[in-house]
């Protein structure tokens, strides 16, 4: 792994929830101006990931580096300044649905800098301008389609100018258009802005059509990685279900359990 152009830098990251251990000695790198793609079946833990590299969790073993700085060594104070630096596209969007997209969009500047009204109106329309909603600046939350919000949010993601996007399922729930607008849109604001994109996603034909470098993961550990041709042609069972949605393979429909007979005629009450 070279880890002179990452701006992420994870080194035998063990994490579990109780008992089901979520990453299993794992280590990866995310590097500086790259889309890359976390994928793999729900309940790998793509999403816990995030929340890892951003600090909301900490992990059981194993080193998390943001831009040369240990996350989970770092005072509340030095992590929230991180923090300024990582943006933020949430699954839901999670606008603040009392207010308009404007002051949804100028909400972080707000709350994180001492510019002027005057300047905040500027850096507000230049980021909705960005992502195609200027125009919409009036609008409240429920007034936008799926599709808007989850672009007003990630002009609110880009309003601090920060150094990485961390996109949570951004195309989850979205029709072809919107689908196909946000992908251009993420593609064209990383090569603009010389941002660092990850992309936690289960959405492969969108996902592997933008991303530099994927990682697959399944059961805990990174099963493949590469360049979306090199995980294209990848020989592990593992991978090549995921990656073409075979109901048939190494990850089972049903969760582990006790033999079904067994179940039926035991005398456990349920818990």
């Amino acid at each position: 792994m070279d880890t002179d152009t990452a701006i992420v830098s994870i080194r035998n990251l063990t994490f579990s929830r109780g008992n089901r251990k979520i990453f299993d000695d794992i280590s990866l790198d995310i590097h500086r101006g790259k889309i890359t793609a976390i994928m793999g079946p729900s309940g790998t833990g793509k999403t816990t990931l995030l929340k890892i590299i951003g600090g909301q969790l900490r992990p059981e073993k194993g080193t998390v580096k943001v831009n040369g700085q240990n996350v989970h060594q770092l005072s509340l104070k030095s992590l929230y300044q991180l923090r300024k630096g990582m943006g933020m596209l949430f699954q839901s969007g999670a606008l603040l649905t009392d207010i308009n997209v404007y002051n949804n969009v100028a909400f972080p500047l707000r709350e994180h800098t001492q510019l002027n009204e005057s300047m905040i109106r500027s850096l507000v329309l230049m980021k909705l301008e960005a992502v195609g909603l200027r125009g919409a600046r009036n609008l409240m939350p429920s007034e936008l389609s799926g599709g808007m919000a989850r672009r007003v949010a990630l002009a609110r993601a880009i309003a601090l100018d920060p150094m990485m996007i961390l996109y949570d399922e951004p195309f989850t729930g979205q029709d072809p258009i919107s689908m196909a607008t946000l992908v251009q849109l993420i593609k064209t604001l990383n090569m603009t802005l010389k941002l660092t994109s990850i992309i936690v996603s289960h959405d492969v034909k969108e996902t592997a059509a933008i991303a530099d470098y994927i990682y697959v993961l399944s059961q805990g550990k990174i099963i493949g990685q590469g360049t979306p041709e090199a995980i294209e042609q990848s020989d592990s069972t593992w991978v090549q279900q995921f990656m073409h949605g075979n109901a048939d393979g190494p990850v089972h429909f049903h969760f582990p359990a006790i033999p079904y007979a067994e179940d039926l005629f035991s005398s456990d009450n349920p818990q």
